[in-house]
């Protein structure tokens, strides 16, 4: 992959075109649902490692229904795995069914040479108001564009308006640094005769190892991978298990927090944007959304880029190209914000009639990404199937650290150690925020 599709990923005009403007399972037919695994001939198959949870796969059926127009579409949200391995299969067996394989940049990486040639269509969505840096990302570091930026997400704090009576004296809520975030969860639990009411989600299906990779390490370290094992991690992984011991304990089962947010057990979680959505909309009035905090290296932040690529022999070729061309218009992008709180990858006037819940995300997401000393950071790319072992060690460091009380030098170094291994095996180049390099290394 190229320099810039790793390093210069300004934020300032990554989202210019959508946040800035203010960011195997049922089969859906145009005419209605379909579980037979295929959307019949002349449709459309989408699969997609997005919108996979019911609800949120519900609620994105019906924009495709909304906007694909006479097109068929049947789409299947899958897990990881599954998408890496229907893919190869069929690319393999030269038998392609997938219309629109559609997934997190991070997804689209391995299969980069046998995605369609999208310039065509990159010429005839000119006008979407795409950044010349997501334009980038979408070659898959190949010379030509790979998929169409589809949707972008981040991560941030909600907060019951509740838990401001326990806010450290002079921290400012929407500029909190990781010392007041620990203060205020240790008052937040002593007001509340020792009950912690602060929570991550660090359940089976939990995404609390993007906090570790975006937001802790990098605000800590200034790297995700190549600092894994460093000073600064230690020290960093030394604050989560103070953290931690301030957190509901329950956050263990926690795989979204804005269920347990919504009854009331917690009153401050970080998470997903469309994993804190449910829990705000029906009484904004009572929650804010707030940035993640900043540590010694600055505020560390995830950006969640995903894509739509057609794969070498797809069927229904050109359907596939009018549905992603749908897609990309900023009616269908807004309504992808309204429903499941993917931001737009296009320029789109979002209005003032946001619902509430999505216009405190909008204002919180806007703040952390123009926050002076904001570092970005991405997910893992390049990792293939190696992505779900990666991203378990820095739950096994979580587990270890914070669950077991495990030495924190001796578990870094240990997990850094299986750590360094995949990633000489994988011979990949690093990615944001970790410095250039060819062949991204553990220090």
């Amino acid at each position: 992959m190229s320099d810039l599709a790793h390093r210069d990923l300004s934020r300032r005009t990554l989202l210019k075109g959508g946040l800035m403007a203010l960011a195997t399972g049922p089969l859906l037919a145009a005419c209605g649902v379909n579980t037979s695994g295929s959307g019949g001939e002349g449709s459309v198959n989408f699969l997609s490692t997005q919108f996979s949870p019911v609800e949120e796969r519900q609620r994105y059926e019906a924009t495709l229904k909304k906007f694909a127009g006479d097109i068929q579409v049947a789409y299947n949200p899958v897990d990881t795995g599954i998408f890496n391995t229907t893919l190869k299969s069929q690319l393999a067996a030269g038998k392609v069914e997938i219309g629109i394989a559609a997934g997190l940049h991070s997804d689209l990486i391995p299969f980069a040479s046998q995605f369609e040639d999208l310039s065509s269509l990159t010429n005839d969505l000119s006008s979407a108001g795409y950044s010349d840096d997501l334009l980038e990302l979408a070659k898959l570091g190949t010379d030509s564009p790979r998929y169409i930026p589809w949707i972008q997400a981040t991560y941030v704090v909600a907060v019951n308006k509740k838990a401001l009576d326990w806010l450290p004296s002079g921290a400012d809520v929407n500029n909190l640094t990781y010392e007041n975030f620990l203060a205020w969860a240790q008052a937040a639990k002593a007001a509340n005769g020792g009950r912690p009411v602060f929570g991550i989600p660090a359940g089976p299906k939990g995404l609390h190892h993007r906090f570790y990779q975006g937001f802790l390490l990098p605000s800590f370290t200034g790297g995700q991978i190549t600092t894994f094992r460093n000073a600064d991690a230690v020290t960093a992984w030394t604050y989560m298990r103070d953290l931690w011991a301030n957190m509901n304990p329950a956050s263990a089962n926690y795989d979204f927090m804005q269920e347990p947010l919504g009854n009331g057990e917690v009153l401050v979680a970080w998470d997903h944007v469309a994993r804190l959505i449910n829990a705000v909309q029906d009484k904004p009035d009572d929650w804010l959304m707030v940035p993640a905090p900043s540590g010694p290296k600055g505020k560390g932040y995830l950006l969640v880029v995903g894509g739509m690529a057609v794969p070498q022999g797809s069927p229904e070729k050109d359907k596939a190209f009018e549905l992603i061309k749908a897609l990309s218009k900023p009616e269908a992008q807004i309504e992808t914000l309204k429903s499941n709180a993917f931001f737009p990858v296009v320029e789109a006037d979002i209005g003032s009639d946001l619902p509430g819940g999505i216009a405190l995300e909008a204002k919180a997401v806007k703040a952390q990404q123009e926050a002076p000393d904001a570092i970005l950071a991405l997910p893992p790319v390049g990792l293939g199937d190696k992505d779900p072992q990666v991203s378990q060690l820095f739950k096994n460091c979580f587990q270890e650290i914070c669950l077991n009380n495990a030495d924190v030098r001796a578990t870094l170094d240990r997990q850094g150690a299986e750590l360094a291994s995949i990633m000489d095996t994988l011979n990949v180049p690093c990615w944001a925020p970790d410095p250039d390099s060819d062949q991204c290394r553990v220090a």
